[in-house]
C-alpha cells in the first residue's frame, strides 16, 4: 500500500505544471496584457541563471526584467518592440531562441552542415568499400620475400 501511495504522490508531483516565479505584485490588471507579458517572459533568458526563462527564475535581475517587460507593454509597445528593446540593451544572449541573422548564421547552420557532411562521408566510405576495397590484388612477392616465406614454411613443418 505504501508503494502505491508513493507512486501516486510521485505521479502527482510530476504532473504539476512548472512553478512560475512571477510575484502577485508584478501581475498586470489587464489579462490580455498579462498574457503577452508571460509569453514574452518565456522567450527571455535570465542573465543570472542563464538556462531559465525570466518567467521561471527567482533571481532579482529576472524580476527586474519581468517588470521592464510589463512596463514596456503598458507603454504600448508591441511584442517585437519589447524584444528589440531588450536585445539592444542586453544583447542577443537575452533571447532563449536566438534569431536567424548574419552574426549567428553559423550557430544555426553548423549542426545541419555537420550532419550532412557526416552522412556524405559515411556514404562515400560505404561506397568505396563496396566497389574497390576487396578487388585490389596484392602486389607480387619479390625473390627475397619468396625465400623468407619458404624458410618460414620449412621451419613450421619441422617443428612438432
Amino acid at each position: 500500500m505504501r508503494r502505491i501511495m508513493a507512486a501516486f504522490v510521485l505521479l502527482m508531483l510530476l504532473a504539476l505544471p512548472a512553478a512560475h516565479a512571477v510575484q502577485p505584485d508584478e501581475i498586470m490588471s489587464d489579462p490580455a496584457k498579462e498574457a503577452r507579458a508571460r509569453e514574452l517572459s518565456r522567450e527571455l533568458r535570465c542573465m543570472v541563471c542563464q538556462n531559465q526563462s525570466i518567467d521561471d527564475s527567482d533571481a532579482p535581475l529576472a524580476r527586474d526584467l519581468r517588470l521592464l517587460v510589463r512596463e514596456r507593454i503598458g507603454a504600448g509597445d508591441s511584442n517585437s518592440q519589447v524584444l528589440d528593446f531588450l536585445v539592444a540593451r542586453y544583447g542577443e544572449f537575452v533571447l532563449l531562441k536566438p534569431r536567424f541573422e548574419r552574426q549567428n548564421a553559423l550557430l544555426w547552420l553548423l549542426g545541419p552542415l555537420l550532419l550532412i557532411g557526416g552522412g556524405v562521408a559515411l556514404w562515400l566510405q560505404i561506397r568505396r568499400r563496396a566497389h574497390g576495397g576487396a578487388d585490389v590484388p596484392a602486389p607480387p612477392l619479390t625473390a627475397d620475400e619468396k625465400a623468407k616465406l619458404a624458410a618460414l614454411m620449412s621451419d613450421e613443418t619441422k617443428s612438432p
